[in-house]
């Protein structure tokens, strides 16, 4: 586990009691309770966390909200996962598990950086001119373009999770909930009129959250936030949507807000991960804020820089500093407020430079009384490192700012914090069919004529203090709610206190050293769009501000140019020897950030959606009258009855002939995965938790899997068919994710292992017997395998011919009888079902189905992941310590198994139940307690994972997970039902053939 050596000490909005675990390309690292992953990795010290989409040069985290370009991530594995979210906006959780895009094979060392050697060839638009002749050619072109488009990889399979919809009528939305959108919530929910303010953060406060260097009434600004939230929440008209983002502005006041619920994992099953709100609203508060610029410099991409105000953030609300010795970059004060905050916590700084030739003011004089170097009239010129800035050049600015003089001086720095401004966001204001204007106090696009029942307030309206902010904010709501015929009183306006600003300097290009052609400025992080790309789009004639965008790619990726396309338009309007407002804007669509097209989905899905998996002897069980159950997409034949029989009488007849004569099951829906190379025993002995490196060829080993944490994954049987060649058997529901768990480890942790995986569940049919007579019937098809127990010992493999058909007999047993699993290939399958059924008739052969299987399995005590297991549950919660070879190096779950909690003897642990009246069937799920109350709530000790009747015990039985279960053996413990209390006595989870004698026949 990964050391936090950049955490602060103290401070932040975390919670650092409550530690929680993750995993970034394979490696584990731990964060805190309130931490995003932006900085939880920045804690851990890890900057480069991407690859740009061009010319996959590396690329770290620039900002800390919806901003960020660069550091985007695949959250999750195999169906369940999802790509291109952004680091910055994923609340952490326990457990994650994050990887890098856009690289192969790794992230540090990625073949697709040979682009960036390459540039020179790969300028804007060179595919507009090179995939033209010869025509023929074309579709080669397109397979290879396609293959190098995008940047995360859509996740294969059904989304396993839960979208929902919402349908609202408001007075008043109030979209963004720092200091302007809290002030106008609060004016109109007094006034009494209905509001939902929506934020896409996971707390309220914007902004305030992170300056502290700010006051609210001569207290902290947070102090004020969560004064206003309290009061908002006591409203019972006003709705607070946290985690919601408004990505759609429409006509008439019709707006589209995604809401994350449980997104990837913190939260329960029985609600969905998205909900995507459609508001209807009399009147819109927009209060979005402002985006802080980079500045355009020579190699301002590297991993290490990033904004002013995130660097201010991870500090103030994470407790994270970005490095040890951080430089400054800045055109105007708000680098000065960070230096100051870094400076108040014991961070060196390298220096600040300033593109400004005098600075004066209350922050510079700050700054200078801290004995901080201030270097203005300066710039940077140049960056050094490669995965992480390990330093800068320094150089003098002549007096009109488009040459640098004088000798450049080396700054040593692991870090470099820039700023270049503000951007006003405005985007769901254009969306709203808003026209803008241009100011050039802000250096942005201001709101101007609204087409619809909307007003905007704050920083995206052009505040730079707080105390307009607020005030802004609190005049939008109250006016919002006089339109809608809501009359509030007047309110009066908090006291503030904040650092006080002077003007910038704005430089759309930082000049560079003489002669250095290398250097590229970037203004596109995501796209690598650079200044060059910008001269050459002008000089081939692209001079429309949406030609530029298309030409350049400028602004096209998923930020939607919200940190560079202000400093694309500046450069544009320099070439062209005009403005920005000359030049004008690009047209700002819906959606504002990336949407899930689950969320666009909800619950309108169904069978069209979902393809339905069946056996090579599905007719066969449809002829015979079978009922079916779904496991994951398969359909299983679940039992067969007879004219007349219910389910139970079914069961309990399937359940006596499989134990007195013959039973066959369809068991080829089991995960089947090949296992070759040369190192194939070596990663079977990481994944499972027992030994795997001296099974002999042609045996068996029952295998249980485990995740990092220690709980239990999967299990099944693992046969080595030679030297370097495995079958693996997993449970039916858990065979795609044990595949991508293998491919997983193979891949970003193991990959230096010589193994390849490969799946063939649907490859093989199985058709598994079990009873008395098995092995009278099978040595009738089957002469050319020994079946004695000699020559076929229990848990070995053997090839032949069974029926006439080429087959794998696996002597493997799931119902503790004599058993024999027999795979064929899947065209095979159906004869092979034929002739068993045909030969077994002089045995009184019995199909089954899985309710039976699942009840001879309980009868002896054997488990299901997944039922008897619930992602809490270690081997040794189930009594099976004996599986577990601490005696290896290492295993996946090894370390996670010694944690102090699960080795505590109160712990929950399988055990089995009878109930004192035998006829008596306990319900699966159902609590158990130690002695009943009639007071409610009663502590719960446990609960009934699995429960039956036996035929063949003659009674009922169950299984249950029990706080210190094995101690409690021959105890009388309650399980409480809603019309009365059973009795059942703990005893051993074995209740049939306790000794194992069956198995052998």
């Amino acid at each position: 586990m990964s050391r936090q050596a950049y955490r602060l000490p103290e401070g932040g909005r975390i919670d650092r009691s409550s530690p929680l675990r993750f995993r970034f390309d394979g490696r584990a690292y731990e964060g805190y309770r309130g931490d995003n992953l932006a900085a939880a990795l920045l804690a851990n010290g890890i900057h480069l966390v991407g690859r740009s989409f061009k010319y996959h040069r590396p690329r770290g985290i620039l900002g800390a909200g919806t901003e960020e370009p660069n550091a985007l991530v695949r959250i999750g594995t195999g169906h369940a996962s999802e790509p291109n979210l952004r680091a910055t906006r994923i609340a952490l959780h326990d457990g994650m598990v994050a990887t890098s895009q856009n690289c192969w094979p790794s992230l540090r060392f990625d073949i697709g950086a040979v682009n960036n050697l390459l540039h020179r060839l790969l300028p804007a638009g060179f595919y507009y001119k090179t995939f033209m002749w010869p025509a023929n050619r074309w579709q080669t072109y397109e397979h290879w373009i396609r293959r190098a488009a995008g940047l995360g990889r859509a996740p294969e399979g059904r989304d396993p999770d839960r979208y929902d919809k919402m349908h609202a009528h408001t007075d008043v939305l109030v979209v963004g909930a720092g200091p302007a959108g809290l002030s106008a919530a609060l004016a109109a929910g007094t006034a009494g009129a209905r509001v939902i303010l929506a934020d896409e953060q996971v707390e309220f406060g914007g902004s305030l959250l992170s300056d502290l260097d700010c006051r609210i009434e001569d207290r902290p600004p947070a102090d004020w936030v969560a004064a206003t939230v309290a009061a908002l929440a006591a409203m019972p008209e006003v709705t607070l949507l946290k985690r919601a983002t408004v990505t759609g502005y429409y006509d008439h006041n019709y707006l589209t807000l995604q809401e994350e619920v449980t997104d990837h994992g913190d939260g329960d099953a029985g609600v969905p991960r998205q909900r995507l709100w459609k508001v209807r609203a009399r009147q819109v508060v927009l209060a979005t804020g402002a985006i802080e610029r980079p500045l355009v410099f020579a190699s301002n991409d590297r991993p290490g820089i990033l904004l002013s105000s995130a660097v201010r953030g991870y500090v103030n609300r994470y407790g994270v500093t970005p490095g040890r010795r951080v430089l400054l970059f800045t055109n105007n004060d708000e680098a000065y407020r960070t230096a100051l905050t870094l400076h108040g916590q014991g961070i060196a700084i390298a220096g600040l430079v300033d593109l400004r030739p005098e600075v004066s003011g209350p922050l510079a004089d700050a700054v200078r009384a801290a004995d901080l170097n201030i270097m203005a009239g300066r710039a940077l010129v140049s960056t050094f490192g490669r995965h992480q800035v390990t330093g800068a050049e320094i150089m003098k600015l002549n007096a009109a700012g488009t040459a640098v003089v004088g000798m450049p001086r080396r700054v040593d720095c692991d870090a470099i914090a820039v700023s270049g401004g503000w951007t006003p966001s405005v985007h769901l204001f254009s969306q709203s069919a808003g026209t803008l204007r241009w100011d050039n106090g802000i250096g942005g696009f201001l709101p101007d004529v609204t087409m619809q029942a909307c007003q905007s307030a704050g920083a995206c309206n052009g505040s730079e203090t707080l105390e307009g902010c607020m005030m802004q904010g609190r005049e939008a709501g109250r006016a919002a709610a006089r339109s809608c015929g809501f009359a509030g009183a007047a309110m009066e306006s908090p006291a503030t206190g904040e650092p006080q600003q002077t003007r910038r300097r704005d430089l759309c290009i930082v000049p560079g050293r003489r002669g250095d052609d290398g250097a590229r400025h970037f203004v596109d992080f995501q796209n690598d769009v650079t200044a060059a790309d910008i001269h050459l789009a002008a000089r081939e004639g692209y001079r429309s501000v949406e030609h530029l965008k298309r030409y350049t790619t400028a602004g096209m990726g998923t930020d939607q140019g919200k940190t560079g396309n202000i400093n694309a338009l500046a450069i544009m309007g320099e070439i062209l020897n005009s403005n920005i407002p000359g030049i004008g804007h690009t047209t700002f669509r819906p959606p504002y950030t990336p949407v899930t097209i689950g969320s666009y989905a909800g619950r309108n899905i169904g069978g069209l959606f979902d393809p339905v998996r069946t056996t090579a002897m599905d007719s066969w069980h449809r002829e015979a009258g079978a009922k079916f159950e779904h496991v994951g997409q398969w359909m299983r034949a679940w039992y067969y009855p007879k004219p007349g029989e219910t389910m139970h009488q079914a069961v309990q007849r399937e359940a006596k002939a499989a134990r007195s004569g013959i039973g066959l099951l369809d068991a080829s829906t089991l995960g089947k995965i090949d296992i070759q190379g040369p190192d194939a025993a070596e990663f079977l002995n990481r994944i499972y938790t027992n030994s795997w490196l001296r099974l002999a060829p042609s045996r068996a080993r029952y295998g249980l899997m485990l995740k990092e944490d220690g709980m239990v994954m999967d299990d099944g049987v693992t046969a080595r068919l030679s030297e370097n060649r495995f079958h693996m058997t997993t449970t039916t529901g858990g065979a795609g994710t044990v595949f991508a768990w293998l491919e997983e480890w193979l891949q970003t942790e193991w990959p230096k292992l010589r193994v390849h995986v490969t799946s063939v569940t649907e490859h093989w049919t199985v058709a598994a017997i079990c009873g008395p007579e098995c092995r009278n019937l099978l040595s009738e098809l089957c002469p050319d395998i020994d079946l004695s127990n000699d020559a076929f010992p229990f848990m070995s493999v053997r090839e032949g011919m069974v029926a006439g058909i080429p087959a794998r007999v696996f002597r493997i047993s799931f119902t503790g009888e004599l058993s024999f699993e027999i795979n064929v290939r899947r065209r095979y399958g159906l004869a092979l079902w034929q002739a068993l059924m045909k030969a077994g008739r002089k045995f009184d052969i019995c199909p089954y189905g899985t309710e039976t299987m699942h009840l001879l399995r309980a009868e002896k005590g054997f488990i299901i992941v997944g039922q008897d297991t619930d992602g809490t549950v270690t081997p040794q919660d189930l009594g099976m310590g004996w599986i577990v070879a601490n005696a290896k190096p290492d295993f996946i779950g090894k370390r996670g198994l010694i944690r102090p909690d699960l080795v505590k003897p109160d712990r929950k642990r399988l055990v089995g139940l009878l109930t004192e009246d035998p006829d008596e069937v306990l319900t699966e799920g159902a609590q158990i307690v130690e002695i009943p109350r009639p007071d409610l709530p009663m502590p719960m000790i446990g609960h009934v994972t699995s429960s039956y009747y036996s035929p063949n015990c003659g009674r009922s039985i169950a299984m249950a997970l029990v706080r210190g279960g094995p101690g409690r053996i021959g105890e009388t413990l309650f399980i409480p039902m809603l019309d009365k209390t059973v009795r059942a006595v703990v005893t051993e989870p074995r209740f049939f053939d306790p000794s194992g004698d069956r198995i052998n026949g």
